[in-house]
């Protein structure tokens, strides 16, 4: 067999999943998933107040688990052909680890403790902790936050170990440094954890920890001290140098090769997040957002540095050379909740069912169960069926997308999600095409200040559970931003982007492009705005950000 096989390792919010590509034609060989049995149970979680944490073990068998099952799919002599992995995680997802980089939950006495565990990207514990960022950074001679779009949010690296610290004393003083989940599982495959030697991610740094170039690397150690003592030191205990994910990390260790099942000289290649991953696998191209659509989204946008390199996009997520597409800045946005919040209403409207429907003594055990599991999975396309018979803007009913606060445009995690124009006669289809119509809402408001911003638009492309399942939402979408979205062919973009950029680490492409082109699925579907509904949204656009105002500042 001469062909040569990359695999994508893609860390979602709920799962991992291994895809194995074949690097001279795009083709998806065999992939296996592993859900976390611990988040499953939503162990270390506490959700009324926004605490969501994993634990690294669910991380590690999930490694193993799905690369040695997508082997054993895979044909014939695919192990011994294999020739990189790349990995992609949500972020920003960091953990405390000791001086060896071991994360402090694998080692004694923090075995269960929620603030060893890593901080998953939509915990929103520390709100106060990027405030007190952003009030800092106003203040201070150089704005850390303004490559980051001026905004710091909770959701993001320094806010996040600055809270669990702060809470916890137990933490602090084990807590060497501090890694985020896109460098530690390439570290561990290389066997190089060091906190000091380890690669970092440019993407996991640049947009979520303050890394510049023109800083020198992270923020100034005073503006660390002066933001909490307790910050002191831990500079140069973190990196001054980041890697784009065209840069090898190392090779499998012995012990990793055989444990999967592969070769000791299988490359590994640096770390980046999900989402930028997913736009390198949905093929994205200059001036086109890639929109990853799931529980919430990300929004990518690449653009060549020499005609953009000078600008600063405000209230974005961060704008980085090499961050998606080594070479091209990286311009990243997404809103907090998407699927979430249609997941939200399900919930509402299933508690009955849950409540009630499972106490009685009406039905047997099985015969609940099934009723049970038969309603539930019917829900959200049954909402679908009868929102799409409704005529835009006649049930009166406007909402905000802001149920898990906002990411974008202007980062504010206190803000809440609002429903209004309800009467008697607002029915669950009703409100549910409101939600649909918020999140699509929230969507053009992320597209408006990139072009407010003079970064233009010629695309979009779409990618994730929500672009592929949901024709309702992505007609809502098309109509809203008036403008074509194609959905990327591929079932697992974030995997196979991955997979594209261990084909670049191994040597198989020069660059990036060349492995998009040679590896690319391609489009699936593509959804045009229909005319006569787009002067409608407009109007209820309109609406949506005067009750936006009203909301966030009472105007």
């Amino acid at each position: 067999m001469s062909s040569k096989y990359t695999i994508g390792l893609d860390y979602g919010t709920d799962s991992v999943r291994s895809l194995i590509v074949n690097t001279a034609t795009g083709e998806e060989v065999a992939s296996a998933v592993f859900h976390y049995p611990r988040w499953k149970k939503q162990q270390y979680c506490d959700a009324p107040n926004n605490r969501f944490r994993q634990h690294p073990k669910d991380y590690l068998e999930g490694l193993e688990y799905t690369i040695k099952e997508a082997l054993k799919l895979s044909p014939a002599g695919v192990a011994e052909n294999v020739v990189g992995i790349s990995v992609d995680t949500t972020g920003s997802t960091p953990i405390a680890v000791d001086e060896k980089g071991i994360p402090l939950s694998l080692t004694p006495g923090f075995e269960e403790n929620p603030n060893a565990m890593f901080v998953l990207w939509k915990d929103h514990t520390a709100v106060k902790e990027a405030d007190e960022i952003n009030q800092l950074a106003g203040k201070w001679q150089i704005d850390f936050t303004k490559f980051e779009g001026g905004i710091y949010s909770s959701e993001w690296f320094w806010a996040k170990l600055l809270h669990v610290i702060r809470e916890d004393a137990g933490v602090f003083r084990a807590a060497y440094s501090w890694v985020e989940h896109c460098d530690w599982i390439p570290a561990v495959l290389t066997g190089n954890t060091n906190p000091k030697t380890l690669k970092r991610s440019r993407c996991a740094a640049g947009h979520k920890a303050m890394w510049h170039e023109a800083f020198n690397g992270l923020p100034a150690e005073d503006f660390l001290v002066s933001l909490d003592p307790l910050l002191s030191g831990l500079r140069d205990r973190l990196y001054k140098e980041t890697f784009t994910c065209d840069i090898s990390a190392g090779k499998l260790t012995a012990e990793w090769a055989a444990k999967l099942g592969l070769s000791a000289d299988v490359v590994v290649g640096v770390g980046a997040f999900d989402a930028h991953l997913g736009a390198v696998g949905a093929e994205i191209e200059p001036y086109y957002v890639s929109k990853v659509m799931g529980t919430s989204t990300c929004d990518m946008l690449i653009a060549p540095m020499e005609e953009v390199g000078d600008k600063l996009v405000k209230g974005i997520c961060g704008q980085v050379d090499g961050s998606i597409v080594p070479g091209m800045l990286g311009l990243e946005a997404g809103q907090s909740a998407f699927g979430d919040i249609y997941a939200w209403f399900k919930r509402l409207l299933e508690w009955p069912l849950q409540n009630i429907l499972a106490e009685t003594a009406l039905l047997d055990e099985a015969t609940k169960q099934k009723l049970l599991d038969e309603t539930s999975d019917k829900i959200i396309a049954k909402l679908s069926e009868e929102a799409a018979k409704l005529p835009i803007g006649a049930s009166g009913i406007v909402a905000l997308d802001w149920m898990n606060g906002r990411r974008t445009p202007d980062a504010n995690q206190n803000l809440k999600g609002a429903i209004a124009g309800l009467n008697l006669g607002s029915d669950a289809p009703r409100i549910f095409r409101a939600l649909v119509e918020a999140t699509a809402f929230g969507s053009k408001a992320i597209n408006d200040r990139f072009i407010a911003e003079g970064v233009r638009i010629d695309g979009v492309i779409a990618l994730g559970g929500v672009a592929k399942k949901s024709p309702l939402v992505m007609q809502i979408v098309a109509d809203v931003l008036n403008m074509p979205i194609k959905v990327a062919r591929s079932e697992q973009a974030c995997a196979l982007g991955s997979a594209m950029a261990a084909a670049v680490v191994a040597g198989i492409y020069p660059n990036t492009a060349e492995a998009q082109k040679k590896m690319g699925g391609g489009i699936e579907t593509e959804y045009h705005p229909i005319l006569e509904n787009v002067g409608k949204y407009q109007e209820l656009y309109e609406k949506y950000k005067r009750f936006g105002r009203f909301v966030e500042f009472g105007l």
